[in-house]
């Protein structure tokens, strides 16, 4: 078996259900298999995969494990030459894993691929390449040295466009791809960490092996981001302890740094927890993109159209472009997005099997499910 696609979910039924379905998309051509594990969710993930994709193996945790035990769990049982760990809030593209899984990104000294990844609103995600954080690249990131000039950019790789492939230090665990035996021999995710640092920690240790890791461009996944968690003071705890975690692991102990990385850390969890909100947008009209006999029932003026091309974007107007994800190709639907992202355009996915619709419109908004 080639591929194998490690999904760790807890409590995000509608997401999971869309990024399965993307899965089951891209692997067409390609013998691979999907793998859920399920972290003990409250809600009817479970039945839901059950019901509506009865093939796929479904692994159901009795606890919260976490997210490095959770995968762990998943790869264990995996037979592909190659593993994806995949966030179950993102959409992949129908050609992410044949293009990344092309043998000329495989060399000797490969470790692990990551992708470009996009939030719901179309916009580039800066943590799609990272540097490691050490003391200094960290204080650059916390007090926001980066922003002031690329000297300063090691954080979020900078040395690279988005557009540009390359090498880089860190990738996100929301997506990367490796070999299976290259997981295994660096021991998988670290489990003394629950959650946050532990995609860091891999990178970091597929380093150390002697092998590169890399950024590959010409391929996009939408990330909705945080799902899963409410950034409230559990949130905020654990980030300080996956941060501390990474830096007490790896890094020569100084009490100067240790506490100015305790320090940061606090200033940066505040922070994370302040930018979450729900963006709640008033929109003039709803433009429907399917070839089909679609109506939906919408409360504003709905126009429905059967071509981007004949889209006209109205910086006027709040506008809202619903997705007929039966109709259109999440390659197309990506592509458009990333040409059209606007302030004033939302964008949500229609799934017909379950009629609602799904989507986020910043990467700090939890996002947002409409059952029609």
């Amino acid at each position: 078996m080639q591929l194998s696609v490690i999904i760790l979910n807890y409590n995000v039924h509608y997401f999971l259900e869309q990024c399965v379905f993307s899965v089951q998309k891209a692997l067409e051509g390609i013998d691979g298999e999907i793998i859920v594990i399920d972290n003990a969710s409250s809600d009817d993930s479970c039945e839901m995969m059950k019901t509506k994709f009865p093939h796929i193996k479904l692994i159901e945790n009795q606890d919260n494990l976490g997210f490095p035990k959770g995968n762990n769990i998943g790869v264990a049982q995996a037979k592909g030459e190659y593993i994806c760990i995949l966030n179950p809030d993102t959409v992949v593209a129908e050609d992410t894993f044949l293009k990344i899984l092309n043998t000329k990104n495989w060399q000797l000294n490969t470790g692990i691929i990551g992708c470009k990844l996009i939030d719901g609103a179309g916009n580039f995600l800066p943590e799609s390449k990272r540097g490691v954080p050490t003391p200094w690249v960290a204080f650059t990131k916390i007090f926001g040295l980066y922003k002031i000039s690329n000297y300063f950019g090691k954080y979020y790789a900078q040395h690279l466009s988005e557009n540009e492939s390359g090498k880089v230090d860190i990738l996100v665990g929301a997506f990367m791809i490796m070999k299976r035996e290259l997981y295994l021999k660096v021991g998988g995710f670290d489990e003394n960490c629950f959650m946050y640092s532990d995609d860091i920690d891999l990178s970091y240790l597929v380093l150390k092996t002697g092998k590169s890791n890399y950024y590959y461009h010409e391929t996009s996944v939408i990330h909705y981001k945080g799902e899963s968690t409410v950034r409230d003071g559990t949130y905020m705890k654990r980030f300080r302890e996956a941060m501390q975690f990474f830096y007490k692991k790896h890094f020569k102990k100084s009490w100067f740094f240790d506490v100015m990385m305790q320090a940061g850390s606090v200033v940066f969890s505040l922070l994370k927890k302040n930018q979450q909100k729900n963006d709640v947008r008033n929109i003039d009209e709803y433009i429907v993109f399917t070839k089909e006999n679609l109506k939906l029932e919408l409360s504003k003026k709905t126009t429905y159209l059967s071509d981007f091309n004949h889209f006209e974007h109205q910086l006027q107007k709040n506008i809202e472009i619903i997705f007929d994800t039966t109709s259109f190709s999440f390659t197309e639907i990506i592509t458009f997005m990333q040409l059209n992202k606007s302030k004033n355009i939302s964008f949500k996915n229609y799934i017909l099997s379950s009629n609602y619709l799904i989507g986020s419109n910043n990467s700090n908004d939890r996002g947002q499910i409409r059952l029609l």
